[in-house]
């Protein structure tokens, strides 16, 4: 996957763009007018504050986070659209956005939807209608690709929304009228690949790094309320750290392995931040080290890639990790958001692969479980990080890329078959962006995960000389497995870790998932379809087409006791076009860069 603002990777996405929007981003990264603010047409009641306590119990009809609850459940307790209504939602409105990337879910509070807007732009919107309450527009230095920016999402706190901004700038907007508040430079444009937790009062953030860079590979929260740097937690260890050895002869400043992606998760009880850490590069052994096996393929090693943090709120400090894979040969990102929840823990060994035989089976506890983007499902105690359960996800197949070799103590190694042993070998590998970088969601009620996926692996060719240490690489079909099947919606028990497939098709999808009261889960495709399903046999009970492809997002939310159901659409970076070059035939005439929102309704 491409990450980051890199002069290669925009180059790539770039020219991948039909010619108007090619035009109209560079309008955007080079020639903005300073801050813009659009007065409101009418006046506003006062703003009402958005305290700590508001942030971890929000009102149903609000959505605060990327997944709208900092457990990231990306649950809604709304219920007035449900199974026997929902067929007859209509669109409610609609609204353009500017051309750029668009990776981004937005947060509502009290009746304001407030947008990460393409080119690197923030606006409040009336979620009744769409009418825009204020703008922001930053004026970017020459050279910073705005367009491209892909920041995941907003944050508020109080009377402040917060924005990462392409230029590098961590950005505290005041929420009633969009002036800057403070702004902060935190790194040099790699935080609009990732997103942003805020909790405890503080703005945590994450970012991508470039090749063989240390200097970018870190977590970073600064003070909600005045923008100064609290603490800094790098996700490579240095020398003479715990981990430090792990690396083995890499020099410290060489050590690449960051947090990029969705934002983490927070517990207010423990005070404990879970946040997940994407794979070490260059990409494969060979071009980190010289050859494949100067590390062990056995955890711990080249710490924390793939790996979960669990992180002090206050300080920063670790308190443990748990390395899901080690010595990452295929950049199979481990990187996606960590769910909290509280379960009876019992797997079942028809589902879940590995299982500690010392689990005290049926006991409620408070877990961490994570899906990757590359495969492989985990279940942690969230107070210690022991291992729980793990599955490999979606399938079980032979070119899986890692196994968990000691199911007490879940240390895992990475599949020697796979693994490349020379220069210029190719191999294929399972899974690869089987669920990306839109989010899943998690229904209480049920206790059931829901997960958006397709069926893919990778075709990848090791070249050393490349600065990647990659050199042909795509993505691919599962062997053997079923074209009509491609996408499918998984619904996983997360007790025993039983996954039914309750839904599929072959077109991609890009678009988040979102379980409601109502007893439905909503998702939308790269087929412009927007679908409402059964949240337990997976019936499609709603569905509507919409202008371009459907992208993360998807929300729910509720207005003077009206619920609203809403999407964007555009175009991702390699998250959209992977898929598209996977499976051409499901969709012969995609439509890209159509970047609008779309908000429905019951009449």
């Amino acid at each position: 996957m491409c990450k980051g603002l890199s002069v290669a990777c925009l180059t790539a996405w770039l020219a991948a763009q039909v010619g108007v929007m090619k035009k109209n981003a560079l309008l955007i990264a080079g020639s903005l007018a300073a801050a813009l603010i659009v007065p409101a047409h009418a006046q506003r009641p006062a703003f009402v504050p958005a305290t700590d306590a508001v942030l971890t119990n929000p009102d149903p009809a609000d959505w605060l986070h990327i997944s709208r609850t900092q457990d990231q459940h990306r649950y809604s307790p709304l219920s007035q659209i449900n199974q026997g209504n929902v067929a007859q939602l209509r669109m409610a409105w609609s609204r353009g956005l500017p051309p750029g990337v668009q990776e981004s879910t937005p947060i509502v509070y009290r009746g304001v939807m407030y947008v990460m807007a393409p080119g690197g732009r923030v606006q409040a919107l009336d979620a009744t209608n769409g009418d825009l309450i204020w703008e922001y527009r930053r004026e970017y230095p020459q050279g910073v690709a705005a367009a491209a920016a892909r920041a995941k999402n907003l944050g508020i706190f109080e009377d402040m929304i917060y924005f990462g901004a392409p230029d590098g700038f961590l950005v505290a907007l005041d929420a009633a009228t969009g002036r800057l508040r403070w702004e902060t430079k935190i790194d040099n444009g790699q935080i609009t690949a990732g997103g942003l937790l805020v909790a405890d009062g503080k703005v945590i953030s994450n970012r991508t790094c470039q090749q063989s860079r240390r200097d970018f590979a870190f977590l970073a929260a600064h003070d909600a309320r005045t923008g100064k740097e609290v603490w800094r937690f790098y996700t490579t260890a240095a020398p003479g750290e715990p981990g430090g050895d792990t690396w083995g002869q890499i020099p410290v400043e060489q050590r690449a392995a960051c947090p990029w992606g969705l934002p983490g998760s927070y517990d207010p009880v423990r005070k404990i931040v879970y946040w997940g850490v994407a794979n070490p590069n260059p990409y494969t052994r060979f071009k980190r080290h010289g050859r494949y096996d100067e590390i062990s393929p056995m955890s711990p090693t080249e710490l924390y890639s793939n790996s979960t943090l669990a992180l002090d709120v206050a300080t920063g400090k670790l308190a443990w990790y748990f390395q899901e894979l080690p010595g990452d040969d295929w950049d199979a990102d481990h990187n996606q958001e960590r769910l909290l929840i509280r379960t009876r823990v019992n797997p079942d060994p028809k589902h879940v692969k590995w299982i500690n035989p010392d689990i005290a089976r049926g006991t409620a506890q408070d877990v961490v479980i994570t899906v990757a983007e590359a495969g492989g499902m985990f279940a942690l105690d969230r107070q210690t990080g022991r291992f729980l359960w793990g599955r490999p996800f979606p399938f079980d197949v032979p070119e899986f890329n890692f196994s968990v070799v000691d199911v007490k103590t879940g240390k895992t190694g990475a599949n020697p078959e796979k693994m490349f042993r020379r220069d210029r070998e190719t191999v294929l590998e399972c899974f690869h962006n089987t669920r990306s970088l839109w989010q899943i969601a998690y229904h209480p009620g049920k206790n059931a995960i829901y997960v958006p996926f397709h069926d893919q692996c990778l075709s990848m060719e090791s070249v050393n000389d490349s600065p990647t240490g990659y050199g042909r690489r795509v993505g691919v079909p599962r062997p053997g497995s079923d074209p009509n099947r491609f996408m499918n919606m998984a619904r996983i028990d997360a007790s025993t870790g039983e996954m039914r497939i309750i839904y599929s098709q072959p077109q991609p999808v890009n678009g988040s998932a979102l379980a409601t009261a109502g007893d439905l889960v909503f998702f939308g495709d790269l087929n412009r379809r927007f679908r409402a399903l059964d949240a337990d046999s997976g019936t499609v009970l709603w569905e509507a087409v919409v202008g371009g492809m459907i992208v993360n997002s998807t929300i729910t939310y509720a207005v003077n006791g009206k619920q609203y159901v809403m999407i964007f659409t555009g175009n991702a970076q390699s998250a959209t076009s992977g898929p598209l070059e996977v499976m051409p035939k499901a969709i012969p005439n995609p439509v890209p860069a159509h970047n609008a929102i779309y908000v429905f309704a019951l009449p």
